[in-house]
């Protein structure tokens, strides 16, 4: 048993922070990656263009330097804004917010590619049936595209959701008072930095143990295919 010597729970604290801001930064990183994705497949060049440069400078910035600069280039670029509509005071960025932030635009970043190749994966020529039964653009995408898409997406989209988990310890650098955050001030208060870094990193695999099972669930439940021949083989054992 570790000996956490009464900081049992706050480092309960900050790991439902970490799961907060992991499920904040995840929801607003789908919305990015689906408009990235859609902007990069549309017929407009103006947002090829943009959508390009969105996830070329993204990808090729460091995590850490991402975070730093939402959070303290944020309040500069806010404070300068404000000061041109006569506001004179002070602007500060929440901690957790801008880790939202850093965290959505990075995981949007790469679920765009994992989206365009997703989309680019369904034969054109169910996009030409849809139109030639009569159905509009928004029925096409979540009736024929949308659902085949996510089947596609979802081991890519699995694997980036457990580096965004284990990204949003970088958060705890601008003083977000996260799981990482919280091991590291009981390891330098009792001395005992091996037992909280091991604490912390034993929470951070359970985490990532329970999101591996809940997406092997959501593959399992997409493809109608697996379940059918996984009910096969059961019922083939009970009859063996």
């Amino acid at each position: 048993m570790f000996d956490l010597q009464g900081y049992g729970p706050i480092l309960i604290q900050g790991t439902l922070l970490t799961i907060k801001l992991g499920l904040a930064s995840l929801f607003f990183g789908l919305i990015f990656g689906l408009l990235g994705a859609c902007a990069k497949l549309s017929n407009l060049w103006i947002l090829q263009k943009l959508a390009n440069i969105y996830t070329t400078v993204v990808r090729g910035i460091p995590e850490l330097l991402m975070v730093f600069f939402i959070f303290y280039g944020g309040s500069v670029i806010f404070l300068v804004i404000a000061k041109q509509l006569g506001y004179q005071g002070r602007i500060n960025i929440s901690e957790f917010w801008a880790g939202v932030v850093a965290l959505s635009v990075m995981f949007g970043a790469y679920a765009t590619e994992v989206f365009r190749m997703a989309i680019q994966d369904i034969p054109k020529g169910q996009f030409e049936a849809a139109e030639s039964l009569g159905m509009t653009p928004f029925q096409t995408w979540t009736r024929i595209i949308l659902p085949q898409m996510w089947l596609v997406a979802l081991p890519g989209l699995g694997n980036l959701t457990l580096v965004l988990l284990k990204d949003t310890a970088l958060v705890s650098l601008i003083g977000l008072k996260d799981l990482m955050y919280f091991a590291q001030r009981a390891s330098q208060a009792t001395q005992k930095p091996f037992t909280f870094y091991l604490a912390a990193a034993l929470i951070y695999l359970a985490l990532t143990s329970i999101i591996t099972l809940f997406v092997m669930w959501c593959e399992a439940r997409a493809n109608p295919a697996a379940r059918y021949a996984k009910m096969l083989r059961k019922q083939s054992r009970g009859q063996a």
